[in-house]
């Protein structure tokens, strides 16, 4: 528990909670304790964001999308600050045709699908009136939002996006409250995380590896290659003003292996001309039909020269088929490019199912879930020290600046992550229709993050990496909230049900 501030240290020691040291058969766990709270109140808000350039990867082309923020009040027992209550916040975009890729949706009903998923985890959340840790709220919903949402046609991994939203604004309130950091308050296991919701694993994993942590100073930007982006030339991926100073590239792929190859030798190419050590990963967002496909594009980086350039910097290959024959398909002799899931991931068991077919990776998207990330940054710590490599990467769904790029930031910088793909600065103007006062908070509170070169306020990045030193602020890494009066509320979702019907 090395360096929380007294206010939190004081409060893990005074709340009547009852955590896992206290449990028969845990006698080895960290004697730390968990925080309690109650939820007051959630409500929903959102503002449309309008790309800079257009973003096409899978099936989809975004060109607008609108960004959810999410605003809870919780009171936390035991308090032994000023305030017996607390305000927190999170935001993240809601992302079409990514959650739920059925093709008899519109990308404006999948949408409309993320808003229900929102709408439904609500009301679980706050039908739960006791004082509870924040993962006792979270394991307590999230079986119910499933089930729930299945019988609303929507699928698991965008039944998810509802708590994970409203966990990490839980997450901000809880932290806001006691006065003390994302990553000292979670060293401390404040939320109360164990393995329940994960029985591969024990209490003890979970604790040892939370209290182990300790946060990267910085995390390496991973540039983002759309389908519809550049290569060659002025704006193409050798452009410093396009990637950043960027040493780590994300190519999305289509699901042709003739095509895909051919776009590659062009990048790879590219590449060539930065003269710096650059490493790429290779994203196919479910476009690969199936193993055959995919094999006929391995064998090409495995044997074609001109593909030399990207086969000798890949690190991975990302959820190459679509999730169900993911589900279904044993990698075989593939498992040994280390491929990940992503998309796949929409349960606690995903990770251990993938693994079981040669996958070594899973993505870790606060979108998806910040306790599932760090169960499976627990799962990759422990496996890997049985001889194998597992990990877990920084895939970003287009945070954007502020809230959602800092939360997300601060998740993997802590579980880990040396480099996370961050599409938001690049496809996206700076904050967008931010009002400008608003930009400017952020700005001046996190400095390292954000500046203003003549262009307006957009993320700052250092020699292709971000700073994370300003997140070490009392709260879910942010020290400054949206301004709550410029958002419309939510809109309110149409049933999928009646798509469907």
């Amino acid at each position: 528990m090395a360096g929380l501030v007294p206010a939190v240290h004081a409060l893990l020691h005074a709340t009547k909670n009852v955590d896992a040291r206290d449990k028969p058969g845990h006698d080895d766990i960290p004697r730390t304790r968990s925080v309690r709270l109650k939820l007051r109140d959630i409500a929903f808000f959102e503002r449309p964001v309008q790309f800079a350039r257009p973003f096409r990867f899978g099936a989809i082309t975004l060109h607008a999308t609108p960004q959810l923020f999410v605003r809870v009040e919780i009171e936390v027992e035991g308090k032994t600050t000023n305030k017996g209550t607390a305000v927190g916040a999170s935001a993240e975009l809601l992302v079409p045709k990514w959650f739920d890729k059925r093709p008899e949706l519109s990308p404006a009903q999948t949408v409309d699908g993320l808003r229900r998923s929102l709408e439904i985890a609500r009301g679980l959340y706050l039908a739960r009136t006791e004082f509870q840790t924040a993962f006792d709220l979270h394991a307590s919903c999230i079986g119910a939002q499933i089930a729930t949402c299945a019988k609303k046609n929507i699928p698991p991994l965008a039944a998810a996006y509802g708590p994970a939203e409203i966990d990490k604004a839980i997450l901000d309130a809880l932290l806001r409250a006691v006065e003390a950091s994302f990553f000292d308050g979670m060293a401390a296991n404040i939320a109360g995380v164990d393995a329940r919701l994960s029985p591969d694993l024990k209490d003890a994993d979970l604790a040892a590896f939370l209290s182990g942590r300790k946060p990267l100073p910085r995390v390496a930007v991973r540039h983002t290659v759309g389908l519809d982006d550049r290569v060659e030339g002025a704006g193409g991926v050798a452009d410093a003003r396009q990637n950043a100073g960027a040493n780590y590239f994300k190519l999305k792929l289509g699901g042709d292996p003739s095509v895909d190859a051919e776009r590659l030798a062009r990048i790879g190419k590219a590449l060539d001309r930065l003269g710096r050590d650059t490493k790429v990963t290779l994203d196919a967002n479910e476009q690969y039909a199936d193993l055959a496909a995919l094999q006929a594009l391995i064998d090409r980086l495995d044997r074609d020269p001109a593909l030399r350039s990207i086969s000798s910097r890949l690190l991975y290959i990302e959820q190459p088929m679509p999730r169900d024959i993911t589900r279904q398909s044993p990698l075989g002799s593939l498992a040994a490019r280390g491929l990940i899931i992503d998309e796949a991931d929409d349960s606690y068991d995903a990770f251990p199912a993938a693994r079981a077919l040669g996958y070594h990776g899973i993505s870790s998207k606060s979108c998806k879930g910040l306790y599932k990330s760090i169960v499976n940054a627990t799962r990759a710590a422990k496996w890997s020290g049985r001889g194998e490599t597992f990990f877990v990467t920084g895939e970003d769904l287009t945070c954007q600046a502020g809230l959602a790029v800092q939360q997300d930031l601060a998740l993997g910088a802590f579980i880990g992550v040396i480099h996370a793909e961050r599409n938001g600065h690049h496809y996206v103007d700076g904050f967008g229709e931010t009002p400008l006062a608003e930009a400017q908070a952020f700005a001046a509170a996190h400095p390292d993050l954000y500046a203003d070169a003549g262009h307006g306020i957009r993320l700052s990045i250092h020699e292709g990496d971000l700073l994370t030193g300003s997140l070490h602020c009392a709260g879910f890494a942010t020290q400054v909230h949206p301004d709550w009066s410029a958002l419309r509320p939510l809109e309110q979702p149409t049933s999928l049900q009646e798509y469907l019907a």
